[in-house]
């Protein structure tokens, strides 16, 4: 931040520095809080803020600018404002104030606005650090200067605002009349009015009389009594009070108040007022109503409250805020008397209550007719709700089962994990058995201690039904297994096995499943209440998809129904690439659906959680910052969305709890938006009534966890009988306000396929994601860009070279690619209309480069307001050095030097609003305060980051086995981890969870922060592996085997040199030097040779060269992925067999150990392999050298903690190939297969608690086949032959009493079919062909039809075998 040149001082002697904006005026005024996250216009000219310094507790404000204040509706009242001029309150007081807005309606910027009625602004706040003050003293009062104050704040006076008749400053002066032929006549008592409610009455056909606060009230000139929301105490408003009196005692007219109103009808009752600790402010309040037990959410403004209490005989509460029990509403039990303390007529907030002026105006209507309904209880009419048949269960269920969601594939990834762990959680506390299938072994959820019981089978109907008949649950859950869990769900229900066995669909009936998912049954559906999805055609053939495509126009979208991750979908601009579309997408469903293309519309996203009772909320809001044309799952998405006005937040809001209900989901569900950037025309995309990866972001994001929410709502639980979990004292029916902006960004690993298009658009292809926290945009998107690739700095214009075509046509790159194009002085403007990216995105992402561009020139003379300016908007040490020429060291040193530290604070979901226990932190360099105090004795244990192809869920099943040991043993725990998707990033999971970036900055600074007991890398794969000697070299305590040892294995010339000083055999090998001894080396071994990067992660950039050619391309790629470490050459050993060795050791001596075989010969990475524990086939004998071996390796290295070993046997020999110091992707298999916890063994090794080896390698009687999960059919052009560099994206393992048997049903997870009428044949090598013989027998035998290839027909009609042979037919495709 810039160098402060304004102070905000408070009664209580605090001084707030800060950057002037708006108006340069000193003023006086109450300083209040306000939760809300969009209508920043509507607020500041609502005259309730009179005197008022308004603090926004969300960060970023002006981001859409002040629309048009001349715009005026047909009744001549101003279409974007709450009253005809001016702005109400005295200042306003912002995290950060937008200069360059983005809208569409936007005609100034705020601070120009501000600055024309003469109102100051201060920015550059810590608004969080304010609003807990505010909160925790109570009301203040503060003053808005511009020199900072030399004498003692003491010295100054504070006019308290509250002591003048605010409401006779600020109502009308003379009778105004609006909609002067309406009818029923309204008498509106102007308090100090929002103009929402004058347009709520007119357009209800009504007249409105718009009274000053005094006015003598004549009955005979109006039909009802409309008292309106004001400013200040009630009691200064004695005046009118007495009108109201009078109006009681006659009894003739209904009467209704809003906010004030609501006071002074209570207060003309004979009711008591006080004034609140900080009062309500925000969008989000939940109002119970006492006649149906229904919870709405409200908007509110008010620092005054009714004592229910005090209320006289025949009146009682009409609604209660369901957090601190206040009262919301008054009514007489017989007279059409009632008010609310919230705000109906909303603008800014929810819409929900606006019926309340129907109920109104009825009264009005019908208050001379004898039989008419009472207004108490038309309203109790109006708002029951009477549940769908089988909404709830009739008993609640013992048992219920659980479908997982299989193997991680793109698409469907950790957050399935995340979900049905949440779920089985949920079950626990109502004391509910809970029984799992889920085939995906790595998982946190199939772990002992969750799920009662856990079948590790094929997520079929068959095996599924089998289940059923073994177990018999009475309630069964299938939104927590993404669409795998859905799919098979819809199969069984099809064929009537829940009817048969009495199982009955928990939450979202499974009619409202298919309804979202069959693209024209939810277009239909949707239309019966009014709403558009965008026009489509659902189609069965690639004809019908032509005709289509003709009848909406080009360009058009087709995508596969019933499908994930826009599986087969894509664009096309003519015929033959529809066609061809087609054609792909009708191999994946049976139905397509093509839609009229919206290319370049906003795409917005809301999560919606409802009950069985009605009562509905939306959780989190999210806007991509890509247009539309690409995928969710592929876009960079930010919560909350940043350029919606209050006016499009709310009406997609509206839309979205209508829809919901309409469809009857019970739980949680997500609707997407395509908003046009130039209107307010919006479209319906799609709804999944289900979870969803955005669940996982939206749960992680708000701090609200959806699925454990859901879970229990699907038991007839209703939502406003749940407790915050984050607050433990509010409930869970409210809609979270967050203080703090977030950035998730997808992950890709498409340089592994050399053939894959690197563009990105409709169809998913993205393996992970990382969400970020900051509080402001430029903070959270820097830090998400290093979250998904550690090689990067941040928004780095040097990262890409600039291609134009990339700019049109978005690849992996994207991010860089602006970057690039911003330091090559593209404007704003320019990029806009090449990318259709929100101009306010890419103004935030000019202001990185531009910063950037400044470190440049300035050197290594930075200044403390630069280094503090470069860590505010995210620069990290190492960034910062980069760009002046220095070492990420003396960054960090200088900085600390200056007392340039980050700050922590707690994600509490209420925005600071409430006192929240939470241990859900993040850092940020944008604040003046920490959120807690740091009590040190904490064990840190970093987690594994962004899934990929090599790290996924079996790394945060590690994580998570670790904490959860740490714990039992009575240790408090750190959790550092940035994945949304992973259940360690769960809050409850451990003592603090940072979501942070695991870098050597950020795990040093909560290190140095929090005084920990020491720092556990082994459990988190690679990455965590990779900081251990800059840690280290800090004098940070890494707990378990030491960074020099984790050196020594990582570094490939280190590793290989050791092993040869021991005599422990390896394949021959030699370190790069240069080109020519390297081509020397191969050819004298001989090739193929395998070229290994040093620090890498699942063979990146590992590769096997066959000539001098691939040898210097591969060099090439090694040297760039390991840039500081050392590249070696080995001989690849062909025909060879792989095994892998995990083990746990303490002070170099092995406590327990595990073998697995890779079915596959050596040179297929072992994440790609089939491995077999128990070992099936190794003798005595090469067991015993293996122990010898891994002994001898564990001695060397001074293990203290896990680790894997791989080696390779030919010809009797065993020789090692390399050796990670780190848990392995084959931990959590071995663990569950052998029934022995490794890393549990691995906790107390590392944390010196002494551990008896145990021996298990040979299991307890059954046998784990663990089989790769690939995603090939979502990469087009991917090489499906495997190789030393690993492709798949998940893992599936299952047991049986024999290999076959548990490799069957493995194989059977992945989706894999048995072939039920032919096989097609084609097979390599003459070896191979031979080796095969029998089993094709065998398939003959069977009754198989055989067709094979030329070569492999002829092999095998010659050995007798009946085979038809095929000739292959070459498609050449004309580009």
């Amino acid at each position: 931040m810039e160098s402060p040149n304004c102070y905000l001082v408070l009664q209580d002697n605090t001084i707030l520095p800060g950057r002037a904006f708006g108006s340069k005026t000193p003023v006086d005024g109450e300083v209040v809080f306000q939760t809300g996250m969009v209508g920043y216009p509507e607020s500041m000219t609502d005259r309730s803020y009179r005197a008022q310094i308004l603090v926004l507790t969300y960060p970023l404000i002006g981001n859409y600018g002040v629309p048009d204040e001349k715009e005026l509706d047909e009744h001549g009242l101003p279409v974007n404002f709450e009253w005809f001029e001016g702005i109400t309150v005295a200042a306003l007081v912002v995290g950060e104030v937008c200069e360059a807005p983005s809208h569409w309606r936007t005609r100034q910027t705020l601070s120009r606005w501000m600055e024309g009625y003469g109102v100051p602004g201060i920015s550059g706040i810590d608004t969080r650090a304010l609003t807990k003050k505010i909160r925790e003293n109570g009301s203040i009062l503060g003053r808005i200067v511009y020199q900072m104050p030399a004498a003692s704040v003491q010295m100054l006076t504070f006019a308290d605002p509250n002591l003048r008749n605010l409401v006779a400053e600020c109502s009308v002066k003379e009778p105004r009349v609006f909609n002067a032929s309406g009818t029923p006549r309204i008498c509106a008592i102007d308090c100090g009015l929002k103009l929402n409610q004058i347009k709520c009455f007119v357009a209800r056909g009504a007249r409105v009389d718009l009274v000053p606060w005094n006015y003598a009230l004549k009955e005979e000139e109006f039909d009802g009594l409309f008292i309106s929301n004001g400013p200040g105490d009630p009691v200064v408003c004695k005046d009118t009070v007495t009108q109201i009196q009078k109006v009681l005692k006659n009894g003739k007219k209904p009467i209704f108040g809003i906010c004030l109103g609501h006071q002074l009808l209570a207060t003309a009752i004979g009711c008591k007022t006080y004034k609140m600790k900080y009062g309500n402010r925000g969008h989000n309040l939940p109002c119970v109503h006492h006649g149906t037990g229904r919870c709405f959410m409200t908007s509110q403004n008010h620092g005054f409250a009714v004592d229910s209490e005090t209320l006289p005989a025949e009146w009682e509460p009409l609604f209660t805020n369901a957090n601190d029990n206040t009262n919301e509403g008054i009514i007489h039990t017989s007279k059409p008397y009632f008010s609310v303390q919230f705000h109906p007529e909303h603008t800014a907030g929810p819409e929900d209550l606006e019926l309340l002026f129907d109920v109104f105006l009825d009264a009005v209507k019908q208050q001379n007719i004898p039989a008419a309904l009472s207004l108490r209880q038309n309203l109790i009419e109006r708002l029951t709700f009477r549940p769908r048949l089988n909404n709830i269960p009739e008993k609640r269920p013992r048992k219920v089962l659980i479908l997982g969601s299989g193997g991680l594939s793109i698409g469907q990834a950790g957050e399935f994990d995340y979900s049905g762990a949440q779920a089985i959680k949920a079950m626990k506390e109502e004391k509910i058995q809970t029984v799992l299938i889920n085939p995906n072994i790595a998982t946190v959820q199939t772990s002992k201690g969750l799920a009662d019981k856990c079948y590790f089978l094929p997520l079929t109907p068959e095996y599924v039904k089998q289940v059923i008949q073994a177990e018999r649950p009475n309630g069964v859950l299938l939104t927590f297994g993404g669409q795998t869990a859905l799919n098979c769900g819809v199969e069984l229900e099809r064929a009537g096995v829940f009817d048969k066995y009495n199982v009955q669909i928990l939450g979202t009936p499974i009619q409202s499943i298919i309804e979202t998912e069959d693209r024209k049954i939810f277009a239909e559906r949707v239309a019966e209440i009014g709403e558009c999805v965008a026009p489509s055609e659902a189609v069965y053939s690639v004809e019908e998809a032509l005709e289509a495509a003709k009848r909406l126009g080009y360009p058009v979208m087709a995508r596969a129904a019933f499908s994930l991750g826009g599986l087969g979908s894509g664009f096309a601009d003519n015929e033959r690439e529809l066609e061809t579309l087609a054609h792909q997408a009708l191999a994946h469903s049976s139905q397509l659906v093509i839609d009229k293309s919206l290319k370049g519309w906003k795409e917005v996203e809301y999560e919606v959680v409802r009950d069985a009772f009605d009562n509905c909320i939306t959780v989190c809001n999210m806007e991509n910052l890509d247009p539309l044309g690409i995928h969710t799952g592929e876009s960079i998405v930010v919560a909350p969305s940043q350029t919606l006005s209050n006016k499009e937040y709310n009406m997609l809001r509206s839309t979205a709890l209508k829809v919901i209900r309409h469809f009857g989901v019970v739980g949680e569900c997500n609707i997407q938006y395509a908003l046009n950037p130039h209107s307010e025309e919006y479209y319906i995309i799609e709804v999944n009534a289900r979870l969803s990866r955005s669940s996982a972001l939206a749960s992680k994001a708000t701090g609200y966890p959806l699925a454990y929410v859901a879970a229990k709502l699907a038991l007839g639980v209703s939502l406003p009988s749940i407790k915050n979990s984050v607050t433990g004292v509010t409930t869970a029916c409210f809609e979270p306000s967050l203080d703090y902006c977030v950035v998730k960004i997808p992950r890709w690993d498409l340089a592994k396929f050399v053939r894959v298009s690197k563009n990105i658009g409709s169809s998913m292809k993205s393996v992970g994601e990382v969400m970020a926290i900051g509080r402001n945009f430029e903070e959270a998107f820097q830090k998400a860009l290093r979250m998904v690739d550690s090689g990067v700095n941040g928004f780095d214009p040097d990262q890409h070279p600039l291609r134009k075509e990339e700019l049109t046509e978005p690849t992996d790159k994207r991010p860089f690619v602006l970057a690039a194009a911003l330091k090559a002085n593209y404007g704003v403007e320019e990029l806009h209309q090449l990318t259709k990216i929100d101009r306010w995105f890419l103004n935030k992402m000019k202001r990185i480069i531009e910063f950037h561009s400044n470190l440049e020139k300035t050197g290594n003379t930075l200044s403390v307001a630069q280094i503090l300016q470069a860590k505010q908007i995210g620069f990290s040490d190492k960034q910062i050095a980069a760009a002046i020429k220095s070492t990420e060291l003396a960054v960090r040193k200088q900085r600390q030097e200056l007392g340039i530290k980050p700050f922590v604070k707690q994600i509490d979901t209420v925005a600071g609003e409430w006192p929240a226990t939470t241990n859900y932190l993040y850092l940020t360099y944008n604040a003046n305060a920490h959120d807690l105090d740091f009590l040190g004795d904490f064990t840190i244990v970093v987690g594994s980051g962004v899934y990929r192809i090599g790290s996924s869920v079996e790394f945060d099943w590690c994580a998570v086995g670790c904490l959860r040991e740490l714990r039992k043993l009575g240790k408090p725990t750190i959790m550092i981890n940035y994945n949304p998707e992973t259940v360690s990033t769960d809050y409850d999971m451990c003592d603090r969870l940072y979501f942070e970036e695991i870098s050597f900055e950020v795990v040093m600074d909560v290190y140095e922060m929090e005084n920990s007991d020491g720092i556990i890398l082994s459990m988190g794969g690679q990455l965590p592996n990779n900081i251990a000697m800059d840690l280290h070299r800090q004098q940070a305590k890494v707990l378990g085997t030491s960074p020099e040892s984790i050196d020594s294995a990582e570094n490939r010339f280190k590793f290989s040199r050791m092993l040869d000083r021991k005599g422990i055999l390896q394949p021959r090998w030699k370190e790069l030097t240069n080109l020519k001894s390297a081509i020397q080396f191969c050819e004298e071994v001989g090739y193929p040779c395998l070229v290994r990067p040093s620090y890498v992660l699942s063979g990146a950039a590992m590769n096997v060269a066959y000539s001098n050619q691939d040898l210097e391309t591969y060099l090439n790629a090694a040297s760039l992925v390991s840039k500081e470490h050392p590249v070696v050459i080995s001989k690849f050993l062909t025909e060879a067999k792989e095994i892998d060795v995990d083990a746990v050791a303490a002070d170099g001596e092995i406590l327990c150990m595990a073998v697995s075989e890779h079915v596959e010969n050596a040179g297929v990475h072992s994440g790609d392999a089939t491995l077999v524990t128990p070992p099936q086939d190794l003798n005595h004998e090469t067991l015993e050298t293996i122990k010898r071996i891994t002994r001898d390796l564990a001695a060397l290295l001074d293990v203290t903690g896990p680790f894997n070993m791989q080696l390779i046997a030919k010809n009797n020999e065993l020789k090692v190939i390399e050796c990670n110091v780190r848990v392995s992707r084959s931990f959590p298999f071995v663990s569950k297969t052998l029934d022995h916890d490794f890393v549990a063994t691995a906790t107390r090794a590392i944390i010196g608690i002494p551990v008896e080896p145990v021996e298990v390698l040979h299991g307890v009687g059954k046998v784990g086949v663990k089989v790769p999960q690939f995603s090939f059919s979502r990469l087009a052009g991917a090489d499906v032959q495997l190789g030393v560099e690993m492709a798949s994206t998940g893992e599936v393992a299952c047991f049986g009493d024999n290999r076959y048997e548990a490799y069957l049903k493995a194989m059977m997870s992945t989706g894999f079919q048995i072939p039920k009428k032919a096989i097609l044949l084609s097979i390599g090598s003459f070896k191979h062909k031979m080796e095969l013989l029998p089993s094709i027998r065998d398939l003959a035998k069977m009754g198989y039809k055989l067709y094979a290839s030329m070569g492999t027909g002829d092999f095998y009609a010659e050995h007798g075998v009946d085979v038809s042979k095929v000739y292959q037919i070459l498609l050449v495709f004309v580009l």
